[in-house]
């Protein structure tokens, strides 16, 4: 488990430009032979990586490829990820996915048992400390619902995605399911939470909350560390799936690129038409079904329908959740909200 103290020391790098990776084809790559006390004196944010592979302290002098070999830890795997996030080229690494895969099962458990839980408890400490009110209410129920958005998404990796992948390992390849299937729609889910803390600056009014600042600063951690994770999963593992399945003769489906192309250009807002923006807007005012059918003059049916595919669309199945998006992308204000009771 991490340590909470080394949280700000050692923040992981933000989401790689095309610039970026550009200048990182010029800057020398870390090799086996390097001693790994120079590297992580070098990259502090290379600590946490220590810990999700199972590397020990206590190295000393040791080189990489000593310290890998003595805890067992696939060296290849290791250096990898410690280039990518470095902004230093990580070609040419032969990926262990099952190493991979305890890498990314360790980094899951450090998000949903350790760092959003204790963002939780300090959110819950920031409102106790200041004047109670429906917009505090409403922002931590918004996380509530947040992880456990992120808690299904990190599970089902863990489950039927790291399933898929050992069934691989061992030559089975039966199913219609391919990596790109996952890949099309993987994200970060760092957006959420970044609108989160945002709402919280522009619109939760206290003065000289601790509690709330220390608060918001591990929202931007977390952040940047979903960013980072989401990286070390499309630039490593997914292809590293893509290259075992055509080894084992699998090819992935050309129809899946447009989907891709077309989700990487519009935004969750563009993507509702105006009648979902209404019920969204509705919503956000505390209507229930029927109220939205007889205002808006449709059917409960109807209303249940489209509110089933705003859901769908946008990954958000609660009411909180919908007030929070309505208020980021300007449909409404906070001044139409209805006080949560």
């Amino acid at each position: 488990m991490e340590i909470n103290t080394f949280a700000w020391g050692f923040r992981t790098l933000p989401l790689m430009s095309s610039t970026i990776l550009i200048m990182a084809k010029n800057r020398r790559t870390f090799t086996q032979d390097e001693k790994l006390r120079t590297l992580i004196e070098g990259n502090r944010q290379l600590l946490v990586v220590l810990n999700r592979f199972g590397l020990s302290f206590g190295f000393g002098d040791k080189t990489v490829e000593t310290a890998c070999r003595e805890d067992g830890v696939d060296c290849g795997s290791f250096l990898a990820v410690c280039n990518l996030l470095c902004g230093r080229s990580y070609s040419g690494f032969e990926i262990s996915l099952p190493s991979l895969m305890g890498y990314l099962r360790r980094a899951h458990s450090y998000f949903l048992d350790f760092l959003m839980p204790s963002i939780r408890r300090k959110l819950i400490e920031a409102v106790n400390c200041s004047d109670i009110n429906d917009m505090a209410f409403l922002l931590i129920k918004f996380f509530d619902d947040y992880v456990r958005e992120v808690h299904n998404h990190m599970e089902h990796e863990n489950d039927a995605i790291f399933d898929y992948v050992n069934e691989l390992l061992e030559g089975r390849t039966g199913g219609d399911f391919r990596i790109t299937d996952y890949s099309v729609s993987h994200v970060s889910m760092a957006e959420k939470l970044n609108g989160l803390k945002d709402i919280f600056i522009r619109h939760y009014h206290v003065k000289d909350n601790v509690a709330l600042t220390s608060a918001l600063m591990d929202i931007i951690y977390c952040g940047d560390e979903l960013v980072n994770h989401c990286e070390i999963e499309n630039r490593l593992f997914i292809p590293a799936v893509e290259r075992l399945e055509k080894s084992l003769k699998l090819t992935a489906r050309d129809r899946l690129e447009d989907v891709r192309e077309h989700s990487d250009n519009v935004s969750p807002a563009d993507a509702m038409t105006a009648r979902e923006k209404e019920i969204i807007c509705c919503v956000a005012k505390g209507m229930a079904n029927k109220e939205i059918a007889d205002h808006l003059c449709l059917s409960v049916h109807t209303v249940t329908t489209h509110r089933r595919n705003i859901s769908s669309k946008l990954q958000v199945h609660s009411a909180a959740g919908l007030t929070i998006f309505a208020i980021m992308h300007g449909l409404i204000t906070m001044e139409e909200v209805k006080p949560y009771v």
